[in-house]
């Protein structure tokens, strides 16, 4: 029996938004985090964004992704639950459990947001998802929290420091996979600094040594966030494992291990949907090793001749889960 995976990072919200005909269960090349393929891939845990770009609609598609997420079990009863009510029963679980995620606080609070609208925007946000996995203060670009992880330069900016405020003691994460790195810094200092209570994590970040890239994380941060008990995912993207060398997803997950993230490593794929996506060069999007969901049984079969049983539980799942099961007790 393949071991089961939790898996911290996927965009399917966002296409069920963008498309609001589409089911999840649309197995395609184009949807590698179809339900069917995790279910052949054995997920029984999926964390799903809420991804908005920075944009005046920015809050209104974050609530409906809000919305779909909480129906979803109601819609599919026989394959999907949430996470959140059933954390204790994860080992006999049968269905898929989800839990919500924010990537990209534009979704809290555009860029003509009040800060009172943004408090507001989130508590209608954990009222519809129940406790939130992470939220991320950037995507890719700069945006009133901060400068993302292509914006170099822009670090944590006065209403970055008022939602990390807002979010101590919430038990939810704040996630560096894309912050500029005087963002991260500041984020890691700012909550040093106050005291906070935010635990710190990488979702779907590989490693910069291995593969230097902007979007990938350095050691230095890396080895922060196991200091802090935090969790580092891989991330399954061609253009942050190596543009030519499909093998070099082992090679990120065995970094994560040589540096200190024995109870850290853990899988944040990163899939969603590509049929549109407006740069043909970043096509194919995923190597055939890790091109779905269904891809994972395989991967860990790869890994067992060089890695112990223990350290490839901890991948799979048992190291997401002993973070939340914590952080939630």
């Amino acid at each position: 029996m393949p071991l089961p995976i939790f898996d911290m990072h996927c965009d399917l919200l966002s296409y069920l938004d963008k498309f609001p005909e589409a089911s999840p269960y649309d197995a395609s090349e184009y949807l590698p985090c179809a339900v069917p393929y995790l279910k052949k891939g054995n997920v029984k845990t999926q964390v799903c964004a809420i991804y908005t770009g920075v944009s005046p609609e920015s809050m209104n598609s974050a609530l409906n992704q809000a919305k779909i997420f909480s129906e979803l079990p109601s819609k599919y009863p026989n394959d999907l639950i949430h996470l959140v009510q059933n954390l204790d029963n994860w080992p006999s679980l049968e269905k898929v459990s989800l839990i919500a995620s924010i990537e990209n606080a534009a979704g809290l609070g555009n860029e003509k947001a009040s800060f009172s609208e943004i408090e507001k925007q989130f508590q209608k946000i954990r009222s519809l998802t129940g406790q939130l996995a992470y939220i991320s203060l950037t995507h890719h670009t700069e945006n009133r929290f901060g400068g993302g992880n292509y914006t170099s330069g822009i670090g944590l900016k006065e209403d970055g420091k008022r939602l990390l405020d807002l979010m101590d003691g919430l038990k939810i994460p704040v996630d560096l996979s894309h912050t500029s790195d005087e963002l991260a810094g500041g984020i890691l200092n700012h909550i040093t600094q106050k005291g906070l209570e935010i635990p710190v994590i990488a979702s779907h970040s590989n490693f910069r040594s291995i593969w230097s890239h902007p979007r990938n994380i350095s050691d230095e941060f890396a080895k922060e966030l196991i200091h802090r008990e935090g969790l580092l995912g891989v991330n399954f993207l061609r253009a942050f494992l190596d543009n030519e060398v499909p093998e070099r997803l082992y090679e990120h997950i065995l970094h994560g291990f040589s540096i200190g993230g024995e109870k850290a490593i853990c899988f944040g794929a990163d899939f969603f949907y590509t049929r549109d996506f407006p740069d043909p060069k970043r096509f194919p999007f995923y190597f055939p090793l890790a091109e779905n969901a269904s891809k994972y049984p395989s991967i860990l079969d790869h890994l067992n001749q060089r890695l112990t049983k223990e350290k490839l539980k901890g991948l799979a799942y048992q190291n997401s889960l002993n973070f939340y099961q914590k952080l939630w007790s």
